[in-house]
C-alpha cells in the first residue's frame, strides 16, 4: 500500500513537472522542434503498418508525428499516449483541425507503465514508435520495456532520439548538451547497448544507425510473425 502510495505520488510528479514544462512551450513546440528533431519524419516515412493496422505513439506530444502519419498511412488506426495533460489538450485539438478525431485516439498515460487494452480496448500493436521521448524520460529503460512487450506478431518498435554526437565536434556536443538540458532531455548513451538487451530479453531482433554523423540515433525492435 505505501509502495503503492509513493508510485502515484511519483507520477502526480512527473507528469506535474511536464506540464509545467509544457504549460506555454506546447503554443509554439511543433514551430521551434522541427528544425532539431531530426529523424523523425524518415521513422514515419517507413512505418508501413499493415492494412488495418494498429500504431501506437508514446510520447505524443501536440499530436504532430499522429497526424503526419495518419495522412501517410491512411489505413491504419492511430493511438497516441502522453503523461502531460497540458500537451494532450494541444494534441486533441490538432486532431481536430486535421479532421482526424476518427481515426487517432489519444489518452493520459505514464510510458513506463500503461494498459493499453484499458486506455484504447488494443492489447497489442503493429507499429509502436518513440520519437525524441527516451531522453525526457526518468525510467527511459522502463519505457523501452513497454514499448517491446506490446507488440503484435511481426510488430516493430521504432525509436529515433538524440545521440551522442560522435562524429561532430566536441564544442557543439557540449553546447548542444548543456542547452538540452535546461529542459531536462538528456541524450541516452546506453541506447543501443539496453535496447539490445531488451529485445534479446523480449525474444525480438534489433537494430541501430547513427544518423547525421551522430547527432541523432535510430533503433528498430522487431517481432517475427
Amino acid at each position: 500500500m505505501i509502495g503503492s502510495d509513493m508510485d502515484r505520488a511519483g507520477d502526480i510528479g512527473h507528469a506535474g513537472h511536464m506540464d509545467a514544462i509544457y504549460k506555454t512551450q506546447r503554443h509554439f513546440y511543433d514551430l521551434t522542434r522541427k528544425y532539431y528533431l531530426l529523424g523523425r519524419d524518415a521513422l514515419i516515412h517507413d512505418l508501413a503498418p499493415p492494412p488495418g493496422g494498429s500504431v501506437l505513439e508514446i510520447g505524443c506530444g501536440t499530436g504532430r508525428n499522429l497526424i503526419v502519419a495518419a495522412k501517410r498511412w491512411p489505413d491504419a488506426r492511430y493511438y497516441g499516449i502522453d503523461i502531460s495533460e497540458a500537451m494532450l489538450q494541444t494534441a486533441r485539438a490538432n486532431v481536430a483541425k486535421a479532421g482526424l478525431t476518427e481515426r487517432i485516439t489519444l489518452a493520459q498515460g505514464d510510458a513506463t507503465a500503461f494498459e493499453t487494452t484499458t486506455l484504447f480496448g488494443v492489447a497489442a500493436f503493429d507499429r509502436i514508435f518513440q520519437s525524441y521521448t527516451l531522453s525526457m524520460i526518468p525510467d527511459w529503460q522502463g519505457a523501452l520495456r513497454e514499448g517491446a512487450g506490446k507488440l503484435t506478431p511481426g510488430g516493430r518498435l521504432d525509436i529515433v532520439d538524440f545521440g551522442q554526437q560522435e562524429q561532430l565536434p566536441g564544442a557543439f556536443k557540449t553546447l548542444l548538451f548543456a542547452w538540452l538540458a535546461q529542459f531536462d532531455v538528456t541524450p541516452r548513451g546506453e541506447l543501443k547497448r539496453i535496447a539490445s538487451a531488451i529485445a534479446h530479453d523480449a525474444g525480438l531482433t534489433t537494430s541501430f544507425a547513427s544518423l547525421r554523423k551522430g547527432y541523432a540515433w535510430s533503433a528498430r525492435l522487431s517481432r517475427m510473425a
